[in-house]
C-alpha cells in the first residue's frame, strides 16, 4: 500500500527486490544559513532571560523559593554568612553590655559579678555568641543572674537563632532533594525522524532511562514553536501549538522501562499536515519535547525536557531497535540510541499522501465489479425472458428501446 501512495504522490519508492537507492545523509544547513535560536537547549535549560524587571520586592516576598532557586556558590555564600552575621551581631551586643557595666574595667576584681563571667574582650564575647546560638556550652563563659539585660538578650538569641537553623536548613534540604539531577539520565534521541507507520506519516523522537529505578506516571507532551501571522495583521513570536503524542488514546503516558518511541501521527489536526519534506528543509521552527513523572526513591515530581530544530528533524528515516532477547531478560544496547536509518517514504505531504490514497481507493471502487450487482443483473434477466442478449444498464436493468 505504501508503493501505491508513493506512485500517486509522485515519488518512486523502494520495491522489495529492487535495488535501494544509497542513503541520504541528515540535512545541514549551509555555511551562509543564519543559525536559528533555540527556544529550549538541547539538555533541557530554557533560554530565557528576563529583563527591565521593575517589582523586584516580588522576589523578596517569597525569599525561601527566592534562595532554592540560587545557584550552589550563592546558596552557600547566603548560608554561611546567616550564620557569621547573627554570630558577629549578637557577638558585638555581649561586648557593648560588658563594656557599659563596666565588666571589661574589673577584669582582675574577683568581688564584681560581671554579667557574664571570663568575658574579657570581643573575641571572648564572639566565642559565647557562638556557643549559646549553637547550645554548645563549653562551661567557661557563663551568665551570671545579677544581668537581667543579659537574660533578656539570651532568649532573643535562642529564638533567633533557632528560627536560623530552620531557615537556612530547610532552604538547603529542599535544594538537595530537589530531583533535578534525576532528569540528566532521561535522555532523548538527537534527532527527530518522519516516515511512514501504517501507512501513516508520522513524527517520530525515542526517549530512554538509564537508571534502573523507573519513572512512576512518567507522561509526554510535545509543542510546536513557531512564530506566525493572525488573519488580523498580529504578529505573535514563538507562537506555543500541541502536537497530539497519544493524549486522546493515552499513549503520552509511559511505562519507561525500556526507551521508547514517541509517535505524532500528522493527520487534519496536526500544524505539519500540509509539510512536505521540500517545505520541511525550508521551514523555521522548534519542537519542545517535555517528560514528567515522580522519581521512583522519593515520591518527588521530575521533569527532562529536550527540543529538535528543523534541520534536526529526518525526513525518510527510521530509528534502530535497541531491544533483544537474552538468556532470561531483555538487553538494551544504548550504543544506537540515536542512530537511524533511511527507509522509502513518500516526498509529498501528509494531505497529499491521503488524497493520494482516496483516489487510489476510488479507482479500486470503480474498475472491480461488486458482487452486490449479481441478485439485480439476474432478476433483470428473468424479467427479460431470460434472453442473454437483451441489452442492459450497468446497474442490472434493462435498457431503453432507444439504447437497443
Amino acid at each position: 500500500m505504501a508503493q501505491d501512495n508513493a506512485a500517486f504522490c509522485g515519488v518512486t519508492e523502494g520495491v522489495p527486490g529492487e535495488a535501494k537507492p544509497p542513503p541520504v545523509p541528515p540535512r545541514r544547513r549551509g555555511a551562509g544559513a543564519r543559525k536559528r535560536q533555540r527556544y529550549v537547549e538541547k539538555d533541557g535549560k530554557c533560554n530565557v532571560q528576563h529583563g527591565n524587571v521593575r517589582e523586584t520586592y516580588r522576589y523578596l516576598t517569597d525569599i525561601f523559593t527566592t534562595l532554592v532557586d540560587l545557584k550552589w556558590r550563592f546558596s552557600l555564600l547566603v548560608f554561611i554568612l546567616a550564620y557569621a552575621v547573627t554570630w558577629l551581631f549578637f557577638g558585638l551586643i555581649w561586648w557593648f553590655i560588658a563594656y557599659c557595666r563596666g565588666d571589661l574595667d574589673h577584669l582582675e576584681d574577683h568581688a564584681w559579678t560581671p554579667c557574664v563571667n571570663n568575658l574579657n574582650g570581643f573575641v571572648s564575647a564572639f566565642l559565647f555568641s557562638i556557643e549559646t546560638e549553637t547550645t554548645i556550652g563549653y562551661g567557661h563563659r557563663v551568665i551570671t543572674d545579677k544581668c537581667p539585660e543579659g537574660i533578656v538578650l539570651l532568649l532573643l538569641q535562642a529564638i533567633l537563632g533557632s528560627m536560623v537553623n530552620a531557615f537556612m536548613v530547610g532552604c538547603m534540604f529542599v535544594k538537595i532533594s530537589q530531583p533535578n539531577k534525576r532528569a540528566e539520565t532521561l535522555v532523548f534521541s538527537s534527532h527527530a525522524v518522519v516516515s511512514l507507520r501504517d501507512d501513516r506519516l508520522c513524527l517520530m523522537f525515542r526517549v530512554g532511562d538509564l537508571r534502573d529505578s523507573h519513572i512512576v506516571e512518567a507522561s509526554i507532551r510535545a509543542k510546536l514553536i513557531k512564530s506566525k501571522q493572525t488573519q488580523e495583521g498580529e504578529f505573535i513570536p514563538l507562537d506555543q501549538t500541541d502536537l497530539s503524542v497519544g493524549f486522546e488514546t493515552g499513549d503520552d503516558r509511559l511505562f519507561l522501562v525500556s526507551p521508547l518511541i514517541i509517535s505524532h501521527e500528522i493527520d487534519e489536526r496536526s500544524p505539519f499536515w500540509d509539510v512536505s519534506r521540500h517545505q520541511l528543509e525550508k521551514d523555521d521552527f522548534e519542537i519542545v519535547v517535555i517528560l514528567e513523572g515522580m522519581v521512583e526513591a522519593t515520591g518527588m515530581t521530575c521533569q527532562a525536557r529536550s527540543s529538535y530544530l528543523a534541520d534536526e528533524v529526518l525526513w525518510g528515516h527510521r530509528f534502530t531497535p535497541l531491544l533483544s532477547l537474552e538468556e532470561g531478560f531483555y538487553e538494551v544496547d544504548y550504543g544506537g540510541f540515536h542512530q537511524t536509518v533511511p527507509v522509502p517514504t513518500p516526498a509529498c505531504s501528509a494531505r497529499q499522501l491521503a488524497a493520494a490514497a482516496a483516489r487510489r481507493d476510488a479507482h479500486l471502487y470503480w474498475s472491480i465489479p461488486s458482487r452486490l450487482d449479481q441478485p439485480l443483473e439476474e432478476a433483470a434477466a428473468a424479467e427479460g425472458g431470460g434472453d442473454p442478449d437483451t441489452p442492459r444498464e450497468s446497474n442490472g436493468t434493462l435498457a431503453s428501446p432507444e439504447a437497443r
